[in-house]
Parts: structure tokens; sequence; C-alpha cells
């Protein structure tokens, strides 16, 4: 293959592995290649406006260039841009109208766009995610769609393509869309190969889903969230109502209404669908699984509820799902 620019764009307060992860997954590609005696694959730079030291947000400072003009010599390439804490904000300096008209020119030159984690905010800013599908930090979802409601944001996805246009994550999912782009770039045994490499997952447990209401559980195992989550597991096929969620739970249903969106953020009948699809996921996830086998012991019944859940919450159909995931 062509040797690919990949374009890091940074910032003062950027979140440090939301640049140098999917850095260091190019940079395994490179090595995977090197190892082949095959030439290096991707062409890996740190860019920030005006270039120069830029300190990331725990302190550690990295040389950048200057921003390239948005012309021929982002033809074919790659950009990426991080995120940070306080990308959202008005007076973060990623918030800079010079840095979003750039970005703006740039995206109608290079071959992809990415963001990761709050970087999704550049991009919306820089008005490159209107009518689109686009996720960013789960913390940030709301936020993202409050402040730019043409946007069609997810907040269970650990990556999204939406034409030439990529976003990730929380910040670590940087890594996850760069093993992405890389199995586009090179196929799946490559993306496999530096997946081995970096001692990470190819495809992480659980496909697409970020932020699981299992690992919800965990932040605290008394709270009402874990208390429901660990009582509804086991029932995932039976037909459940509120009332016998509030019962399991010893509390009114208005009280379980509110006590669950303190907890975790969503009503008894978000987290029941959040539990059937990630089981319903589990088991397209499995050799010889059918969807129609899937759909009855995940608890939807039948096909078409399955098609119709993962229509609206991964914007996939089951059998896509299986065949990128399986």
């Amino acid at each position: 293959m062509n040797t690919i620019d990949i374009w890091l764009l940074v910032f003062p307060g950027f979140a440090l592995l939301d640049a140098t992860g999917p850095a260091q997954v190019f940079g395994s590609a490179n090595d995977e290649a090197r190892d082949a005696l095959l030439p290096q694959s991707y062409r890996i730079r740190m860019i920030a406006p005006g270039g120069g030291p830029v300190a990331s947000s725990c302190g550690v400072t990295v040389l950048t260039e200057s921003l390239p003009p948005a012309g021929r010599n982002l033809a074919g390439a790659t950009l990426i841009v991080s995120g940070g804490r306080g990308v959202e904000s008005a007076d973060h300096g990623a918030h800079d109208p010079a840095m979003a008209r750039w970005v703006a020119r740039a995206a109608g030159r290079v071959a992809r766009c990415c963001a990761v984690c709050t970087g999704a905010f550049v991009l919306a800013r820089a008005g490159l995610l209107d009518g689109r599908r686009a996720v960013t930090h789960w913390r940030d979802a709301a936020l993202l769609q409050a402040q730019f409601p043409a946007i069609d944001v997810h907040d269970d996805a650990i990556y999204i393509k939406d034409g030439a246009l990529y976003t990730s994550a929380g910040i670590a999912a940087g890594m996850d869309l760069a093993l992405s782009l890389v199995e586009e770039d090179q196929g799946r045994a490559t993306g496999l190969a530096v997946a081995k490499r970096m001692v990470v997952f190819f495809k992480r447990p659980g496909g697409q889903r970020q932020f699981s209401s299992q690992l919800l559980a965990q932040a605290d195992p008394q709270d009402v969230h874990a208390q429901l989550t660990d009582w509804l597991r086991p029932r995932l096929r039976q037909r459940i109502d509120v009332e016998q969620m509030a019962a399991a739970c010893a509390l009114s249903v208005r009280t379980l209404h509110r006590q669950l969106r303190q907890a975790a953020g969503l009503s008894p009948a978000q987290l029941l669908l959040r539990l059937r699809m990630e089981a319903a996921c589990g088991l397209l996830e499995r050799p010889g699984m059918t969807v129609k086998r899937a759909a009855s012991q995940s608890g939807f019944g039948n096909e078409y509820n399955l098609r119709r859940a993962f229509a609206a919450q991964l914007g996939v159909v089951p059998s896509d799902y299986q065949a990128r995931f399986g």
C-alpha cells in the first residue's frame, strides 16, 4: 500500500492518550511492515496551531508541527482531532474559530476526518457533523446533542463511521478507531496482528458498546442500579413491567424512576433494553448463533423486535453486527 499521512491535531490541554494511543496503533502497523521487510504504511505527524511544544492535560508536553496548508498535501491523508477536558466549553483553546475553519477546509481534502472523545465538539463547530451520526465520551454525549441538535448523537458506541467522518468514544476508544482504520487499509489479518503486538483487543468484547450496564453496576454494588441489574439479568426472557421492577427493589415506581435516573441516567425501561441489547450482542458474537435464537434468548422475542432495537440503538441490523463481530 502507499504510505498514508496521519495528521494528529492537538491543542493546549489535550488528552494525551487521545493522540498518542492512535499514534502507537499506526506506529505498530509500521513495525509489522518493517518486520515483513515492507515499506512503512503510515507517516505520523503531530500538529497544532502555531506548532512547537504543546502541553497535554496531564502535564506531558509534545513537540508539534504547524498546521499544514489545507491544500494538496492533505489529499489522501487521515486527520485525527484529539479531545480534552473542557473542549466543550466556549473558553477552551480548542474553541478557536481559526482552528475550526482550518478543520472544515482540511476535511474537504483528506480521505478521512476523525475525532477522538470530545474532539467531536471540534468537528461539530466546523459544521461537519450536522445531519450525521456521531459519538463522544458518554459523559459529554448529552451536551453535544444539546449544543448541536442537528447531530444524531449516540452514547453507546465505541466508534461510528458516517461517510468519511469518524468519531469515537472516550479516550482509549481512539485506539479502537485506529485499529479499525488499519483494518480498513490493510485487512483484518494486519489489524489483528497490530492488536496482538499491542496486547489489546482487536474488537472489544461487546463490540460497539462503550459503557455497559454491567460496568455501571460495579460503581456501587448497593445502589438501585446494581440491585435492579442483578434482578433483571436472569429474567430477560420474561415479560417484565416497571411495577415488577419496583417491587423487586422494594420501592415505589416513582422512587425507582428517580433513583435509577440519579444513579445511571436511565429509566427502568431503558435499563431493561440495554441489558437485552448487551445479551443479544453477546449471543450474536458466538459461533453458530442465529439471529432468531439470539432474539429469543435475549428477551426480544422475535427477529422483528431485535432488528428494530438494533437499528435504533446501533444503527445496524443484527446480521451486519454478526458479520462484523461474530
